[in-house]
């Protein structure tokens, strides 16, 4: 009889989580947002809550989603309509103490998906 082979379990990376079973990652050294930057990442780069008051004004539920851990930013924009670069433009304005009332226009539009 043959024995069952269990899969390897993977560790998910997350900055500034200090888990057991978690590996440990450097802090970045400045907040580089990218397309590929979770939500768990965001609210976790912005500790004072800013990203999740910018998810509030842009009406993205992301914060509050079993995907937070997983989904990439530009992933989420795209599930809700919205224009993938804007919203990152709005998310990467917060360091400078933004958005402006443009950008939050202009990542809180639809868009028509392909």
């Amino acid at each position: 009889m043959a024995v069952p082979r269990l899969a390897k379990m993977t560790q998910q990376r997350v900055p500034g989580l200090h888990a057991r079973g978690v590996e440990a990652v450097p802090e970045p050294a400045a907040r580089e947002i990218r397309g590929s930057t979770t939500i768990v990442e965001l609210m976790r780069l912005f500790p004072n809550g800013e990203a999740g008051r910018l998810m509030a004004r842009l009406a993205l539920p992301c914060a509050h989603c079993g995907g937070a851990f997983h989904e990439p930013l530009t992933m989420a924009a795209k599930r809700h309509r919205r224009d993938p670069r804007a919203v990152l433009e709005a998310f990467r304005a917060l360091d400078g103490g933004g958005p402006s009332d443009e950008q939050v226009a202009a990542a809180t539009t639809r868009v028509e998906q392909p």
